[in-house]
């Protein structure tokens, strides 16, 4: 028989790709790199008192497929004046164990972003803007519903956080021929590739996971970021493209929102599998706060695989969300501006094809947790 420590290692290590509060909406639809700030997996938030998970999650997508509601615009790309954006991110996260079923979290995300396009330099030559820094640090505190020795094939956990406006909201960079006399001109970068948004925020998020078979769990979780500010303040330059725009000069901050579920399947004492959904994005309309200024809402509804490795107190993971319908509905701006004109208005957004989420943690344990010999004897046949 195996320590209980081990024991619960050989458990976490059948669901610790569960990256249930990991959200990316791939594209410029401006959710920009964002996860929920009480933990990215499940496996970091099952936690002894006195446990500490720390980790980093590496994300990745090219966005570049355009789309006015859910119809792709493929003239864009085989015109070659579709926008492209390449997004990197980085979360550095630590999650402490306060007993056995509370735990808290601090998330310090930083970005690296480039955007090139031809619109935003006077159309005629394409030219790339960049950004960089500390994005939005995000800190929470989650509780399992359920007792975790009476309760170990299902459980939920419920969470509460704040989102800092500590990333750059009006990061910049040169803009060409532009500006005075056709030139060049420092502007603020798209909201797409900003690092920040500009706001206090609140997230309320979930997860679970229940055993359904012999080796089989299912999971899921999400998450929904309130942004009560309305805008920030940083100007767009888009009543530059057409007076039309003119509603659309200052950058909103607006709420955002993931939810994912799958089935996992334990392959060995260190190796899992996944396959799962997931649906995210930027709603047309916050819960709280008025809805003026720029934004582009939208959503992805995209599959998604994992695999995971657990050995000790490492784990890694890789999960690749690849996108199967994408759509940019009509935001609050866009209607103002057909009702003023008579005409039909509906901005586009471009989206991309996959996301690459690679993930890394190593767990220092305080406490010894008993597990149930039943369950692992599920886990060992």
């Amino acid at each position: 028989m195996r320590t209980s420590r081990s024991l619960i290692f050989t458990f976490l290590g059948l669901i610790s790709f569960f990256g249930i509060d990991r959200a990316n909406a791939q594209g410029c639809v401006a959710i920009r790199h964002f996860s929920s700030c009480v933990g990215n997996t499940l496996e970091n938030n099952l936690l002894g008192p006195g446990d500490i998970q720390i980790g980093s999650n590496y994300r990745y997508f090219k966005s570049f497929r355009h789309f006015r509601g859910t119809h792709e615009e493929p003239d864009r790309v085989s015109n070659e004046t579709e926008v492209i954006n390449h997004s990197h991110s980085w979360d550095f996260f630590l999650t402490y164990g306060i007993s056995d079923r509370w735990y808290a979290s601090i998330t310090i995300p930083t970005v690296i972003n480039t955007r090139s396009s031809l619109y935003e330099h006077g159309r005629d030559e394409r030219n790339t803007t960049f950004s960089r820094g500390l994005a939005d640090i995000r800190a929470g505190v989650g509780y399992w519903l359920f007792d975790l020795e009476k309760h170990q094939n299902g459980n939920l956990a419920l969470g509460l956080g704040v989102k800092l406006p500590t990333g750059s909201y009006n990061a910049s960079d040169i803009f060409y021929n532009v500006g005075p006399e056709g030139g060049p001109e420092v502007r603020p970068v798209d909201q797409s590739i900003q690092p920040g948004d500009g706001g206090f925020g609140i997230t309320l998020d979930f997860q679970f996971y229940q055993k359904i078979a012999e080796r089989f769990f299912a999971y899921g979780g999400g998450f929904y970021l309130i942004n009560p500010r309305e805008v920030n303040g940083t100007r767009t330059f888009r009543e530059t493209l057409s007076p039309i725009l003119q509603n659309e000069a200052i950058m909103a901050v607006p709420d955002q929102f993931s939810v994912r579920a799958g089935v996992s399947h334990s392959l060995g004492n260190t190796i899992s599998a996944s396959l799962g959904a997931r649906y995210e994005g930027v709603p047309v309309k916050d819960l709280i706060g008025g809805n003026e200024g720029f934004r582009r809402p939208g959503n992805v509804l995209s599959i998604d695989p994992g695999i995971a490795f657990m050995k000790g107190n490492f784990s890694l993971n890789l999960n690749v969300p690849f996108a199967v319908r994408r759509e940019r509905p009509q935001s609050v701006t866009d209607l103002q501006t057909e009702q003023a004109t008579g005409e039909p208005r509906m901005g586009d957004a471009a989206f991309a094809d996959y996301l690459i989420n690679v993930g890394v943690s190593y767990r220092f344990t305080n406490n010894k947790v008993k597990v149930n010999p039943e369950l692992m004897n599920e886990f060992n046949n």
